[in-house]
């Protein structure tokens, strides 16, 4: 088949006008594309939250998670425009709260309250743990840190913690500490003491918190870490005598007791911390608009001398600064968890 010069250049400029409209057309559909995908994502920025907001705890009620839940509620909530509701899915140290709130959907209506044991000891001490805290979660805010007190039944014959190490170094093995539990944050922390000094204490795990205090009053035990709260309590009722306080500074609710650091042992400061994490894969704007939320309120001097009292320190960190936290926290705790010799199924 022949063709002319005069069809060919015919055919040419048909195909190259076709071509040309089509790229176009295609142009002009990608636009709309991300016009709407910009619109979308503005509107779920604009939108979040839609509906109320979930805060998961992994322990029963009445414990010092939910008082501090139920602090920071009604503030989140004047702040973020939505019910916030306070759920509790307690068991296995937390596990069940985290997996309650690592399988919701992950939009942002639904956050996860957890203490040092479920974010960064957990791990280390359960080897089946259902979760990762860093790959199953995204860190959302830091909210507080809880120190504890060190303290001895009033009977012993010492009122510094120098005094308590003599009279334990000169007795070894003959000194019990008592604690909430094995791996929980009362027997870590005995533990990184006893290996910053070269003492030998014997471990008395109990099932709480309760009866270990109340062998420590009656001297079946004579030493136990304690969070500030409980422990302000009982020795200014002269049940147990504090000794010494786990932070870098002295804390309100003691202010006369000396922090460990000044007590002689540098370096040490062993505090727990309180924070919020949502499911992993919650949209950006989502996790950015919770953590300022938290800020806001933990910016309240109201609520922050409300805090105090409750023995826990406001130390927000956005969700960034969080997720450095948390990442910089896990081998620390993993190496107490493995010194004590705790392990969980």
């Amino acid at each position: 088949m022949a063709f002319s010069r005069a069809g060919v250049r015919a055919a040419l400029t048909h195909n190259g006008n076709l071509f040309f409209t089509i790229a176009s057309t295609m142009r002009k559909l990608l636009a709309l594309l991300s016009a709407g995908l910009l619109l979308a994502l503005g509107a779920h920025a604009q939108t979040f939250p839609s509906k109320p907001v979930r805060i998961v705890i992994g322990f029963p009620a009445g414990g010092p998670l939910d008082q501090h839940a139920r602090l920071l509620a009604d503030r989140l909530q004047a702040v973020l425009g939505q019910p916030v509701l306070i759920d509790y899915k307690s068991g296995a140290g937390g596990t069940v709260g985290a997996q309650e709130v690592m399988k919701a959907a992950p939009d942002g209506h639904t956050l996860m309250l957890a203490n040092t044991g479920v974010m960064v000891i957990n791990p280390a001490l359960y080897s089946k743990l259902p979760y990762a805290t860093l790959k199953d979660f995204v860190p959302i805010a830091r909210t507080a840190m809880q120190p504890l007190a060190l303290l001895v039944n009033p009977k012993l014959p010492v009122n510094t913690l120098r005094e308590f190490m003599d009279y334990t170094r000169a007795r070894p093995g003959q000194v019990n500490y008592g604690s909430a539990g094995n791996g929980g944050i009362s027997h870590l922390v005995p533990e990184m003491f006893k290996s910053s000094t070269g003492l030998f204490m014997v471990h008395i795990p109990y099932r709480g918190s309760a009866p270990a205090f109340t062998d420590l009053m009656a001297g079946q035990v004579q030493f136990m870490a304690e969070s500030i709260p409980q422990a302000a309590a009982y020795h200014k009722q002269g049940k147990v005598r504090a000794l010494a306080v786990t932070s870098r500074t002295r804390n309100p609710a003691l202010p006369e007791i000396p922090t460990v650091i000044e007590s002689g042992i540098a370096g040490f400061e062993v505090v727990g911390f309180y924070g919020f994490l949502a499911p992993a894969g919650t949209p950006k704007d989502a996790v950015a608009k919770l953590s300022d939320a938290f800020r806001q309120v933990l910016s309240q001097p109201d609520l922050r001398e409300r805090m105090i009292t409750q023995g826990a320190d406001p130390a927000f960190l956005g969700a960034d600064e969080f997720a450095r936290f948390l990442a910089g926290e896990m081998p620390r705790w993993a190496a107490a968890v493995q010194k004590s010799g705790a392990r969980l199924d």
